[in-house]
């Protein structure tokens, strides 16, 4: 008998240090992607220091520090986190009202409240987000970081324009060659070493913000450890936890689908909660799992492991403390051309194309638009998957209220009658039960069998309970059975207990 296993059967998994550590090829494909994420993080932190209202080396240094800490206590092997446009929204109010120090005691506390919902098990809440959710996710992301990019190309010189068209020729066409480097390091190059060479005056990385020349110390906030302290960070850190897990988890889901593998989402819960932490106490504005980044280094570079998170942090604070001068020269078209097709590789155009709209029922559909709608109008991924889950559960509620029925089966005798009810019993098909029985026409003895149904919630046990008085006001006397051991449970322990509703 052969000794031959399929490879995916005897192969180290791809995720793991270790086997990319022996493997050069694979080594360097981390290395590479890691480089590439890392130049792709300077203008993003640097825009999102703006709009959290904070000084550029706020930003770079939290995305910095949050590369390296998730690196090691994350999840999600190969996922970017850093500081975020989502993040920078939540705190924006919080900066421009109480300054910094407010800002990075708000970070602080939403670490250890990230923590302690990662302990407590938040990420398995993940289960309950359905697929046309995530699809409109992962489109509004798309979106997001397409139009990011609009304001680098308007009212720039002309030479802009025909720049990011190579850049995205290079990006295109150059796999097709060869996967030794990654397209977009390529691009970057090809682009930096044209606007030198040829002198021409065009947006660079420069322009954005001043970069850091001196390496992140610790901080502690400046705030008096009071009430009236927590009283005004409270609400910010709660917020950009719940933002910042939300996000980060979705994140994780989606790179899970792209990598075929399993990520450990409570371990990535209390690792973004650690890793804020960590960037608090260096006086960062906190962050979370970057979707655009991600795809970069997932998707595009082809990285499947810690050392790409790892190196994109250290070679972000290489670059920029480092390499300021250098880095600074690199122009916007190069960067734009990247993001660009990050966008265009993020958008699941399946979800779109005619044909898969005229298949998918038109409640998916619908969940998926106001997902990406309210996302791309708030800015704010949080807001479109809570807006998209709440919508879905309201169609599901109303799809499943109509598999209920109630059923005459049987007249064993002239004063006996037998209902059957079928299907799931909640609030959205009990409220209507009461209204199916035949009180004034049936004989004195009413069976009720619930056989092939099941009581879900305090509702129906209301509503069982409305039925029988109804029944009783008449005369007549009324019996439920059939019920399994959780519906039996619901109705021993509520029944008589909510009123009749009436």
């Amino acid at each position: 008998m052969s000794e031959t296993r399929p490879a995916a059967l005897t192969a180290t998994p791809v995720t793991s240090v270790l086997a990319a550590l022996r493997s050069p090829r694979r080594l360097r494909t981390e290395v590479l992607a890691g480089l590439v994420v890392a130049l792709a993080l300077i203008p993003e932190a640097i825009s999102f220091s703006i709009i959290a209202g904070v000084d550029p080396r706020v930003g770079l240094f939290a995305s910095f520090t949050m590369a390296v800490t998730i690196a090691f206590t994350g999840g999600r092997p190969a996922m970017i986190s850093a500081a975020t446009g989502a993040i920078a929204l939540v705190v924006a109010p919080l900066t421009r009202a109480h300054g910094v120090d407010y800002l990075v005691a708000a970070v602080l506390l939403a670490g250890l409240v990230q923590i302690a919902l990662g302990l407590l098990g938040v990420a398995k809440l993940m289960r309950f987000i359905p697929r046309s959710v995530m699809v409109g996710f992962v489109n509004a992301l798309a979106i997001l970081i397409f139009t990011s990019q609009v304001p680098h190309l308007i009212g720039v010189p002309w030479l802009v324009y025909p720049m990011v068209a190579v850049g995205l020729a290079v990006i295109v066409l150059l796999p097709r060659l060869t996967s030794v480097v990654p397209a977009p390091l390529v691009a970057i190059v090809l682009l930096t070493g044209f606007a030198l060479v040829v002198g021409v005056t065009v947006p660079t990385v420069g322009d954005q913000g001043a970069l850091p020349d001196s390496l992140p110390t610790l901080f502690w906030p400046q705030v008096p450890l009071t009430v009236e302290t927590l009283r005004i960070v409270g609400p910010y850190a709660i917020a950009m936890a719940l933002v910042g897990l939300l996000e980060s988890l979705m994140t994780a889901k989606l790179v899970d689908d792209i990598t075929d593998t399993h990520s450990d989402k409570t371990r990535e819960g209390w690792g973004q909660g650690v890793a804020n932490l960590v960037t608090g106490l260096f006086g960062g504005m906190g962050g979370c799992a970057m979707i655009g980044q991600t795809m970069i280094n997932v998707k595009v570079s082809g990285a499947r492991t810690r050392i790409s998170t790892f190196l994109a942090g250290l070679f972000l604070l290489i670059l920029v403390v480092g390499l300021g001068d250098v880095v600074a020269l690199i122009p916007m078209a190069a960067l734009v051309a990247v993001m660009i097709m990050v966008s265009v590789g993020t958008f699941d155009w399946h979800s779109v194309d005619p044909r898969t709209l005229r298949r998918m029922p038109l409640s998916a559909t619908m969940i998926m638009l106001c997902t990406v709608a309210v996302t791309v109008v708030t800015h704010n991924l949080a807001y479109g998957v809570i807006v998209g889950v709440l919508v879905a559960t309201l169609f599901f509620a109303r799809r499943v209220a109509h598999f209920t029925e109630v059923v005459d089966i049987a007249h064993p005798d002239e004063n006996t009658r037998v209902y059957a009810v079928r299907g799931p019993l909640f609030f959205a098909s009990s409220n209507d039960l009461v209204y199916q029985f035949d009180y004034v026409g049936d004989p004195a003895e009413v069976i009720i069998d619930l056989s092939q149904s099941q009581i879900y919630d305090s509702s129906t046990v209301a509503a069982l309970d409305a039925i029988e008085q109804k029944y009783r006001q008449h005369g007549k006397s009324v019996s439920i059975v059939g019920l399994n051991g959780p519906s039996q449970d619901w109705h021993d322990r509520l029944s008589g207990r909510l009123g009749a509703g009436q």
